[in-house]
């Protein structure tokens, strides 16, 4: 987790809007699943984009899954222009998500997260609720896989913030 600490704490250098989703957020929910990849829903405004594109630039993110050759600019017009977006950078893979399956988009995800403090700085993370939700739509095999664990840890999280009937008696 060490080049995904190191992609967190540059984003929030940048002051890059985002919350964390993904094998990682599942992570901080207590799931055991390991991940290689750091996957974001980011702010889609005019200055983020601009803020993420420095940041993708400062780590010399790449294309996942295309030639090296085929050119690409990494600036915030290119963002803008897309939606998602798998990288190579140095420090990682990291995907970027416009919208997540089964969330929306940033705004919708940022109703649906909750803040984690870690290596020096505030992250937002979505939901296990929302988290389930975007696993379950996104449908992929990997995905389906972590369904059981993360229900049963929202199950699990569930029972602890439900009042005691037992002391209401």
């Amino acid at each position: 987790m060490k080049d995904i600490e190191k992609q967190l704490i540059v984003l929030a250098q940048y002051h890059v809007d985002f919350i964390v989703v993904g094998g990682v957020a599942a992570t901080l929910h207590g799931s055991s699943h390991i991940t290689q990849d750091l996957d974001i829903c980011y702010s889609r405004e005019k200055a983020n984009l601009e803020r993420l594109a420095n940041v993708l630039q400062s780590i010399n993110a790449r294309l996942r899954g295309v030639p090296e050759d085929v050119p690409f600019l990494m600036d915030a017009e290119t963002l803008r222009r897309g939606l998602n977006f798998t990288f190579i950078t140095d420090l990682g893979d990291m995907d970027l998500l416009g919208e997540v399956s089964g969330v929306g988009f940033y705004a919708d995800a940022l109703k649906n997260s909750v803040t984690y403090e870690m290596f020096g700085h505030r992250y937002k993370i979505l939901s296990l609720e929302k988290l389930i939700a975007a696993k379950r739509a996104a449908g992929r095999t990997k995905d389906l896989l972590i369904l059981p664990e993360l229900e049963a840890l929202l199950e699990h999280q569930q029972a602890d913030e439900a009042p005691d009937d037992a002391t209401d008696q």
